[in-house]
């Protein structure tokens, strides 16, 4: 059997683009608090990389370097670290000091750097960075949140609307059944009904789809099962979340269904639905790609393509996954 290696790199890194706002709010409230949400913020990409190049990057990190307002007015650049290896990094301290201390220099701005460890050690706990000698003294201290903190309140998590609730969980249960995929399975299915939930919007719900999808890999036989068991659940359900797409498809479907069968209703219902779900997450679909999603005719295959939809990061990925 392949090795499966959880994607926590690119996991974390959509989600924290998408959601920063959730990020603050979930994780330091208190700096939430302050931020002039209303009048956005900006991923400083150029300044991170050249932090970065100063520095070096982590074995397994991910680094957003983010500039938002007060609500005082003025301008605050945060540095964001997240550490997703299981193992602990002796220079992560340093790496932090390093890139605050770079752009500083550069750019003259007071940086705010957060932390957040993912690692699996519950004693590692690096909060400052120093450095001396005679008499001569530097000291960064930054704020550190720890993700097996929240190990003893999944139930909590499990009911609040901050989406990163739903990633500390996906994060810690990935980390917890690395040799054991079954148990693994039978947390992804709950996690996943938890995703249900009333109240979380169509694109949140596809986005905390996909990072479960990165992160809890499963063999090829419990994936298998995994599928049967959404479309059990949105059978229940009544396609409320996953099929949410198809219900407006449904409907001219239908229509259609009645005059040319049930079958041929059901499976340009299921084209529909996943071009309705390309469209809305990557507004312009290409014509070439809508004719060959109108030229299948295979129910089951139309299906997986929907939950593909989904899942995917760019119509690129998705075109490689229907040309293989």
């Amino acid at each position: 059997m392949r090795k499966l290696r959880s994607d926590f790199d690119n996991a974390w890194k959509e989600v924290l683009e998408r959601y920063f706002a959730s990020f603050m709010a979930f994780f330091f409230p208190s700096a939430h608090r302050e931020i002039d949400w209303s009048r956005g913020v900006e991923f400083l990409e150029k300044e991170l990389r050249q932090a970065v190049r100063s520095g070096g990057r982590g074995k397994r990190a991910v680094d957003k370097l983010v500039k938002a307002w007060r609500k005082d007015g003025k301008e605050a650049w945060v540095l964001v670290h997240v550490e997703v290896q299981s193992q602990v990094e002796p220079e992560f301290p340093q790496r932090i000091y390093i890139y605050n201390t770079f752009l500083f220099g550069r750019h003259k701005r007071c940086v705010v750097s957060l932390a957040i460890l993912g690692d699996t050690d519950a004693s590692w706990r690096p909060r400052s960075f120093e450095s001396g000698l005679w008499g001569c003294r530097a000291l960064l201290e930054f704020p550190v949140v720890k993700l097996l903190d929240y190990e003893s309140r999944l139930e909590e998590l499990a009911s609040s609307e901050n989406p990163f609730a739903i990633v500390v969980i996906a994060h810690l249960k990935t980390q917890a059944t690395h040799h054991d995929f079954e148990n693994r399975f039978q947390w992804k299915v709950r996690i996943l009904r938890w995703l249900y939930r009333e109240g979380r919007s169509e694109e949140e719900f596809a986005d905390l789809f996909r990072f479960l999808d990165l992160v809890m890999l499963l063999p090829a036989d419990l994936e298998a099962q995994f599928e049967k068991e959404i479309e059990q659940y949105e059978e229940v359900r009544k396609m409320e979340w996953l099929s949410n797409y198809e219900r407006r498809a449904m409907q001219r479907g239908m229509q259609r269904g009645m005059q040319q069968g049930i079958q041929q209703g059901a499976v340009q219902t299921a084209r529909e639905a996943a071009l309705e779900v390309l469209s809305l997450r990557f507004q312009a679909v290409p014509r070439s790609l809508s004719e060959r999603i109108h030229q299948l005719e295979d129910l089951s295959v139309l299906k997986e393509l929907h939950r593909k939809a989904i899942t995917v990061s760019s119509l690129h990925e998705f075109e490689e996954d229907l040309s293989g």
